[in-house]
This record gives C-alpha cells, structure tokens and sequence, in this order.
C-alpha cells in the first residue's frame, strides 16, 4: 500500500493535501504552492510545499493539468479525502427544515413522494437527484377486487399500503363465474390484509395442501387467481430530475461526454445495477470516478443512501454530480434525506 495512504501520512502533507482539495472543490481552478502557503498556516517555504506537493503527486494523489498550472486532485486523492480528512457535520437546521418543509406531509403514494424526493435532491444540491422505484410486492396489500371479462380473463384491482393502484388483467385456464370471484376476493381480504403478495401466495398454497371438500374448491380458485394476479408484473425503475444541472460544470461540458451521460440516464440499465447494488449494502455509499465501475460515468461522483422501514430496504436515492463537488454538504444531504424518506413510508404503513 502507498505509504500516502496509511494513517502514518505526514501531517503537513495531509493538512496540504486537505488545503488544496478545499480550494479546488470551491473554486475549481488548479492550486499552486503560493496560493497553499498563504491559506495552509504552515510555516514552511514555497520550496518545501512544492517537495511535498511533488511528493503527493508522485504517490497519485494530484496532478499538474498543465506545466506550471498549479494541482488538482484525482479521483485517488479524493478518495483519500473523503476516508480520512474530510470532517463531516450535521445537516444545518436550516436545511433539514427546508427538507422537512419540501416533503409531502399527506403521502399519496409512493411513487409520487419518491418523485417529489428525487426534484428535492437535485434542488438542494444543483446536480442530479435519482432515487430507486421500490417493486409493488414489496408494500402489503390493503385490498383486492376481482372482475369477470371474456375469455376466462379477469382484471384484478390491487390496493396496496402506500395507496398505490394496479390494475392488472390475467387469463386463466378456465373461466371463473362472479359469485366465485367474490368469494375468492373476500376469503383474500379477510385472511391476507396485510400481506406482501410473495407471501400470500406461499400461505395459499400450504393451505390448499391441508384443506379439503368446499374449502378447497374455494382455495384452489385463490390460488390459482393469486398465482395469475400476484406475479412479477413490475418493471425495474429509477426515477432522474435535474439532469441538465450538469451541463453547466465545465469538467463535464465535452460534447461526447455529455452524450454519454444523458444516455445513461436515458436508458437506466446501468444506473439501475449500480443503485440495486448500493441497496444490499444499507447507509452512505461513495463513487468517485471510475469507482462506480460503468465508463458513462467516469467523470462523475455519486453519493448515494438507502431507505426502507423498518427490517427490509426498499431502495436507494442519490446525487450524481461532478466529482468537484461540497462533499461536505452534499453527503449530509443524502443521508439526512433518506431518513425522512423512510420516516415517511414507516408513517404511512402505521396508519394503514
């Protein structure tokens, strides 16, 4: 391991290397050793900044863009930065009340506070926000109804905790009569309210295993309606504000670039795998550079959080933004938003 990176780093070099990532991430312009000596505090000659700052680029942690330019930071410094020299706060009240303040105080479902959500993040920090659509199996079911169509086809109404609606229509294999569906609907509603539908369908078929005579006719049409209505009818989602928010920093403004980018958000896949991946590690996450493994995104960092309540993670929200970016606002922006994003969707499976 480069010595550069252990907790024994020298302390001028780390009070150095803090100094001039803390100009280049206000300013944006390469830093010079005359610019580090006056705002550092250290006592020592331009001489021995520029020694060290040789050091520290030898090491991988900057880089001179042009001969004479002054250093900015790589993604490896960075890195570096945020480990280990970066001194995270509290949110200040003030934006946790304008967060507090942005968020829907009456859901009315899901989808639309994680939209409200993803506008807030990009809002609050001028980049990207992007935020994970949960799979509807995932939230209980409150209700269900059943409808007869031709064809031994039947549309099935599911409401489900967050007030979220699917209207969904299934062939069967043989037609099914109202006065069946009724009761199918009523035995599911009374016995499943409640439920998450992977379960219902594993309660279902254990009982049909044990009952028998009526109560089995009446539970074979269950199941077999459960089996139809309650499969993987979702489609993997990741909802994006502010994309054109990047186009106004200069170290993403090449054409190819940005055309990169743009696709990948218009087509998801990859920001999809990358947010599914942050899910099943629960808290901040960090992608600066190429760390987030997808090549569109290379010049950018990602900070990301998950949400869920309480024992399962529902999904992930983010900022994607120049890797020159107030991680130290940022970050507690992430982390503070996907707690009161969780606090809202406990609040609404409370009540019901």
């Amino acid at each position: 391991m480069n010595p550069f990176f252990s907790k024994d780093i020298d302390a001028r070099a780390r009070r150095l290397l803090r100094t001039l990532i803390s100009q280049y991430l206000s300013d944006g312009e390469p830093v010079g050793s005359r610019t580090l000596a006056k705002s550092s505090g250290l006592e020592v000659s331009p001489a021995t900044i520029r020694n060290i700052m040789a050091d520290l680029e030898e090491a991988g942690l900057v880089a001179s863009p042009h001969t004479s330019a002054g250093r900015i930071p790589t993604p490896r410094g960075l890195r570096l930065f945020v480990d280990s020299l970066l001194e995270l706060k509290p949110l200040p009240r003030d934006d946790m009340a304008r967060l507090q303040g942005s968020l829907p105080p009456h859901q009315t479902t899901t989808r639309d506070l994680l939209g409200n959500v993803s506008n807030l993040l990009s809002a609050m920090t001028h980049f990207a926000g992007v935020v994970t659509v949960p799979r509807q199996g995932d939230f209980p079911l409150r209700h269900i109804d059943f409808v007869s169509l031709p064809d031994a086809r039947v549309l099935v109404i599911l409401v489900f905790s967050d007030n979220q609606v699917q209207n969904r229509v299934v062939q069967l294999s043989r037609p099914i009569d109202g006065s069946e569906l009724e009761q199918a609907a009523n035995y599911l509603n009374t016995h499943f309210a409640g439920f998450r539908l992977a379960d219902i369908r594993a309660h279902l078929a254990a009982e049909l295993r044990e009952a028998g005579g009526e109560l089995n006719r009446l539970l074979a049409s269950a199941v077999e309606l459960a089996t139809a209505s309650f499969g993987d009818h979702d489609a993997d989602d990741v909802l994006v504000s502010g994309q054109t928010n990047l186009m106004g920093y200069s170290e993403l403004a090449d054409i190819d670039r940005l055309r990169d980018l743009f696709d990948a958000f218009q087509q998801k896949r990859e920001l999809l795998q990358l947010m599914e991946n942050c899910v099943k590690a629960p808290g901040v996450r960090l992608f600066i550079g190429e760390e987030s493994g997808f090549s569109a995104l290379d010049g950018c960092s990602i900070v990301t959080a998950t949400y869920g309540t309480p024992g399962r993670m529902l999904g992930a929200i983010g900022v994607i933004g120049p890797t020159r970016m107030a991680y130290e606002r940022v970050i507690p922006v992430v982390q503070a938003t996907a707690g009161l994003l969780s606090d809202a969707l406990n609040r609404a499976a409370a009540t019901s």
